[in-house]
């Protein structure tokens, strides 16, 4: 028996890449999976049907469940229409993946205002529609004396968090936001019986890779080699965290290769203090980091 047996799971942006491994190791795990993906470019133009029914397609095959949903996360009701298809379909919810992500990468002096709204839109309001209508849904479950155990799993990235990327300021402030949005989450829901953590994993994907840089850190492997960057990799991480048998809540791991860190945010590094009014002159001469 798999260690998601008899959970209902939600997989955002899971035609491809990190969501894909996601949705097949839950389903051979033993989760009834609603597999999100509206089908779209690395940007997020266009859409297309096909890879959330193909990934449907081969968990069916080996004998697990799963539907497939191409709704588009940051809209509103597109983010409640999915909640609402894992209910209808499998009478219940239980673990939610918010995994789906574009890049459209610019230096600020030249990022246009649509690129930025639209990494904002699929990432952090993506994130947060989906949460709010899961949060709903347990909320109510709670209410009636049906308390949940559910489990909710945020998509970061070290580009918000550890290593800032230039040319990608939507991306890495929408990450952040994600990582800040995730531990406010995991306080307010406790309550519910919901956990909430975050993974900023790194993995050699489309999006990944389109990054400059680092495809050469994340290289096919060569015959033999164990391939630690592989999308699937990832998974395993992700899959204990839905389990009902995890308590962790309130983190944020990093998860690359053959390493899994727990990341803590900002934090007092150097303190001047003043027992008088500040004067510009004092700061000018003992500000830390200047």
């Amino acid at each position: 028996m798999g260690i998601l047996e008899g959970r209902v799971a939600v997989i955002t942006g899971a035609g491809r890449g990190i969501g894909r491994e996601h949705a097949l190791l839950f389903a051979s795990q033993g989760a009834a999976v609603v597999v999100n993906d509206l089908g779209g470019s690395n940007d997020g133009d266009g859409a297309d049907a096909g890879p959330a029914h193909e990934v449907v397609a081969e968990i069916t095959a080996n004998g697990g469940r799963a539907v497939a949903n191409t709704d588009n996360i940051a809209d509103w009701a597109g983010a409640q229409g999915l909640v609402q298809q894992a209910v209808e379909e499998y009478g219940r919810l239980d673990v939610l993946v918010n995994n789906a992500g574009i890049l459209r990468d610019a230096f600020i002096a030249g990022m246009a205002e649509s690129q930025w709204d639209s990494v904002i839109n699929v990432h952090l309001k993506g994130h947060f529609a989906m949460l709010h209508h899961a949060a709903e849904y347990w909320k109510v479950q709670s209410k009636a004396g049906e308390q949940p155990s559910a489990a909710v799993i945020n998509t970061a990235s070290g580009s918000g968090l550890t290593i800032p990327n230039a040319g990608q300021a939507n991306y890495g402030a929408a990450k952040a936001g994600i990582a800040a949005l995730t531990l406010i989450a995991a306080e307010e829901l406790e309550r519910y019986g919901v956990r909430v953590n975050a993974i900023a994993p790194i993995a050699r994907t489309r999006l990944t890779l389109a990054t400059p840089g680092m495809g050469a850190l994340m290289g096919e492997p060569t015959d033999g080699e164990l391939d630690l960057f592989a999308p699937a990799n990832i998974s395993p991480l992700v899959a204990y965290l839905a389990s009902g048998k995890c308590p962790v809540t309130g983190q944020v791991y990093a998860v690359q290769g053959g390493a899994i860190s727990l990341l803590k945010g900002w934090h007092d590094v150097e303190t001047i203090e003043t027992d008088e009014v500040w004067e510009i002159d004092d700061i000018a001469t003992r500000l830390p980091g200047a």
